[in-house]
């Protein structure tokens, strides 16, 4: 899978990284490299959420599907 990400660079230093095709999922570092490296951690976290505890109805199934 390919994200585009945009990296700001932050008004005290340092950068920020947002992926906007995941909502919230933002990240910080304080130099470019670090910065990419967290916000690869952040999108694979965003993307690793646990449907385990969901309560399903009778008519209705968890799929995995490939993106």
């Amino acid at each position: 899978m390919r994200l585009k990400v945009v990296i700001h660079k932050a008004e005290d230093g340092g950068y920020w990284a947002e992926a906007p095709a995941i909502p919230g999922c933002v990240s910080q570092g304080e130099t470019y490299d670090e910065v990419i490296n967290n916000i690869h951690e952040a999108i694979e976290g965003c993307l690793s959420v646990d449907v385990s505890e969901t309560k399903l109805e009778s008519e209705s199934e968890i799929i995995e599907i490939a993106v």
